[in-house]
């Protein structure tokens, strides 16, 4: 009941020893997450220790923990000047997933690790950069998502924003979610809403996806398509930025809307031709998953 993630996930993360791995390492423990070691070349062969007597080796490489500990996604959380070689090193190592909670990535950096994982013949699923990560309730939380916001259930839920996941997940925790993905703000990003769409299609305990979008670029535009001509789950959005200015980045490093292209009354329009209702804000958006729900 979970896309790319569930209990059995084996779990490192990639700069395990700084302030944000120490912190959110202890967080996704307690979420229930396999973490079985962390990788930091300066401390390798050390551990960390967290609370409950979990002591978690620190390895030199991410091929190595695979080797020791059959390590099956790796979070990073490394600063951005950084952030490319360990995204590098872990699609390298042939991981199958990597989710790159790091902001402020230069594209050019993002544009070359997406490209390699694609000339590796797409054996690594990269989700963000500059993301929430991903969350199956009650199994596994990779990322930095609240863990006790909702539980399990059948909505399935991809995000281009952090904070609106989180919002999105409180409103419709009446009815729970198998997975939610919150897929980063970025121009260049691993995991799309399409990739995202096709696999909560095809998982059989999914049975209505809320999709979450915002101005800028054509993803979800593209995603319209793709709903239209594959998708027989009921879709319901969010676009975000309809009072945005135009030409003025807002918040996220893709969110611009250049020349009338990428505008959220476009989108709306897009995707309401695509048989996708349409939510105004985020609440009235879960008042229409409700009401699909209920007619399913």
């Amino acid at each position: 009941m979970s896309i790319y993630l569930n209990k059995d996930s084996k779990v490192i993360v990639q700069g395990i020893t700084g302030g944000e791995g120490t912190k959110h390492t202890a967080l996704m423990l307690k979420a229930g997450t396999q973490i079985v070691g962390g990788v930091n070349a300066r401390k390798a062969g050390t551990t960390v220790s967290h609370d409950g007597g979990v002591e978690l080796p620190v390895f030199g490489s991410v091929s190595e923990a695979i080797a020791e500990t059959g390590a099956d996604v790796s979070i990073v959380f490394v600063p951005p000047v950084f952030a490319k070689d360990a995204v590098v090193e872990a699609i390298e190592a042939g991981i199958p997933l990597v989710v790159v909670i790091t902001e402020g990535i230069p594209v050019q950096d993002s544009a070359e690790f997406w490209a390699l994982a694609k000339a590796k013949g797409g054996t690594t699923r990269i989700i963000g950069p500059n993301c929430p990560g991903i969350i199956t309730p009650g199994e596994a939380l990779v990322g930095i998502t609240p863990a006790n916001i909702t539980g399990k259930g059948p909505i399935g839920l991809v995000s281009k924003s952090g904070t609106l996941t989180y919002q999105m997940m409180y409103e419709l925790r009446d009815l729970g979610f198998s997975t939610a993905i919150g897929i980063g703000g970025d121009p260049i990003i691993g995991t799309t809403h399409i990739d995202t769409l096709e696999a909560f299609e095809a998982d059989p305990e999914t049975k209505a996806i809320v999709m979450i979008g915002e101005i800028g670029g054509d993803a979800e535009e593209r995603a319209a398509d793709y709903i239209k001509a594959h998708v027989t789950k009921p879709v319901v959005a969010y676009v975000a930025g309809f009072t945005a200015p135009e030409g003025k980045t807002m918040g996220h490093a893709g969110a611009i809307v250049s020349a009338g292209a990428g505008t959220a009354q476009g989108k709306k329009e897009a995707l309401e031709a695509a048989g996708v209702k349409v939510g105004k804000t985020p609440s009235e958006t879960a008042a229409l998953m409700r009401e699909v729900f209920a007619s399913l």
